[in-house]
């Protein structure tokens, strides 16, 4: 059953005659229309199946900022290098954290290669095995991710205070989608960014799956722009953008599920509940591209303070540096797109990375690299 699914939404056919309808309703609507796809799974689908080339002049894609690894801001990427620097520290995290170049150009990789104790994790849980086996060490994840892996993290809390473990510490990275393309829509403009001009947004699927389609319901009317929560494959691709561009062409703004396979319009209450009893919004948290926004991040609250890594440890820093020629924030923004930067493909790719958008496999840059470089 699942087979034949995947076989149906990755069928030519139904494209094909979704191609034809949306370029009829976008000559009808009576210019191009700009969507932004906040999530880098569906950059990924859109560039790989060439969804992008095969509406050109019709639909513009604006890639937005969501991918975790990409938007961690320098300042976190130098906390976690100075983190794992520490002698009595075993340094945890997912496989991507650990090829982001920090300020000095260091990567976590890098100090594993000189003998640091950091190691990469498949599951958050893995660390709670790894602090039983090294009772003499200080353990610290390092979390990142949208509302999707924030849950899990909350369970590795949990689980480490059923535990009684005294030796394990998380570092909350945790963003949260909807205030990120609140502060987009409040302000277009950036200064050394530029401006965004966006009509619509493709909603993020597996984030959507967890917090659902209500929060959205927001964005829709007070600034009138059309949200569908779509999937990954073609064809649900294809979908979202035609009932996009209905709306559009009926001067309708509302959230409409084209995932109706795995999101409903109240999310995964379960889920919402573990992050509810770990996690509290912070003030602000700056994202990489998007400057600091408030209330766009989690922290652990004071009841598993205990476990809070930025509270046990002091760390002073100096001022992050970007690289001077990568133009990141740029792509994350929505202003650029990769192949604009002149470091694209040589000198950065993903073997020698020198942005995060490069690095993830949800980053535009990886994505571009992948299926749109010349060779």
């Amino acid at each position: 059953m699942k087979a034949q699914l995947f076989e149906t939404l990755r069928s030519a056919e139904p494209v094909k005659e979704l191609e034809v309808s949306i370029k009829r309703a976008v000559e009808k609507f009576g210019r191009l229309v700009r969507i932004m796809e906040f999530c880098g799974g569906h950059t990924h689908t859109i560039v790989k199946h060439g969804i992008d080339q095969l509406l050109e002049g019709y639909v513009k894609f604006v890639h937005g900022p969501g991918c975790p690894v990409c938007v961690l801001p320098m300042s976190r990427v130098d906390l976690a290098v100075e983190l794992a620097r520490k002698d009595d520290v075993i340094l945890c995290t997912y496989g991507d954290v650990l090829r982001v170049p920090g300020s000095n150009r260091k990567s976590l990789l890098d100090l594993r290669a000189e003998g640091k104790d950091i190691r990469m994790l498949y599951s958050c849980l893995d660390a709670i095995k790894i602090a039983l086996e090294n009772p003499d060490k200080k353990v610290i994840f390092f979390a990142i991710g949208f509302e999707t892996t924030t849950p899990q993290t909350a369970v590795l809390i949990l689980k480490a205070r059923d535990f009684g473990l005294k030796n394990l510490f998380v570092v909350s990275n945790h963003v949260i989608t909807p205030a990120a393309i609140q502060h987009i829509l409040n302000a277009p403009e950036l200064r050394d960014y530029g401006r965004v001009q966006i009509d619509a947004f493709i909603g993020p699927g597996h984030v959507s799956t967890i917090i659902g389609t209500k929060p959205y319901e927001y964005f829709a009317e007070e600034f009138q722009k059309p949200v569908v929560i779509s999937g990954f494959e073609p064809l649900d691709v294809m979908q979202a953008v035609y009932m996009i561009v209905k709306q559009l062409l009926e001067r309708r703004a509302c959230v409409e599920n084209q995932y109706v396979r795995f999101v409903a319009r109240e999310g995964n209450r379960k889920a919402q509940r573990l992050t509810a009893e770990v996690f509290e919004l912070r003030k602000e948290f700056e994202w990489r591209g998007l400057g600091k926004i408030p209330y766009s991040a989690l922290k652990i609250n004071s009841k598993y303070a205990d476990f809070d890594a930025e509270k046990h440890f002091e760390v002073q820093l100096p001022p992050p540096k970007e690289h001077p020629a990568c133009i990141c924030g740029k792509v994350i923004r929505g202003v650029a797109e990769p192949t604009d930067c002149k470091l694209f493909g040589n000198p950065c790719n993903p073997s020698n990375p020198l942005g995060s958008c490069m690095v993830s496999s949800e980053g535009a840059c990886n994505a571009y690299y992948k299926y749109r470089r010349l060779s």
